[in-house]
């Protein structure tokens, strides 16, 4: 396990933002300096087990035609997605149309855009 501790400097900068004053912010910096390694030890007991990217295969489908329209073009993505959690795999199997599917890319890229600005960072670094 990587240990990921805040330092004295971002702790009291993020206590500074909840408004106490300077001897109540004094106290909860030696509180935090004295207790670090158990609340890093309780914090990692009470992460969740996600399951995690293992291996995705995809395959394009294109209905032309049907019955009742001979020029029709229809094309869907299928997704299998195998995940692993505590080492055990799971698939899912997933089913869009292109449109749908870019549509969540533009939004994945706008979100992974948004971890990159200062204040995300800042949130993040505090977080571990």
């Amino acid at each position: 396990m990587r240990e990921l501790q805040i330092s004295e400097i971002d702790f009291q900068d993020s206590v500074l933002v909840l408004g106490f004053p300077e001897e109540i912010n004094k106290i909860l910096l030696q509180l935090y300096l004295d207790n670090r390694k158990e609340i890093r030890q309780i914090l990692t007991e009470l992460e969740p087990a996600l399951p995690h990217y293992h291996n995705m295969e995809w395959r394009l489908d294109v209905q032309l035609a049907s019955r009742s329209l001979r020029h029709q073009i229809k094309p869907t993505v299928t997704m299998k997605l195998n995940l692993k959690q505590n080492e055990e795999l799971s698939t899912k199997v997933l089913q869009t149309d292109p449109a749908t599917l870019l549509h969540l890319i533009q939004e994945l890229e706008e979100a992974l855009a948004e971890m990159k600005t200062n204040h995300c960072r800042r949130i993040v670094r505090n977080i571990k």
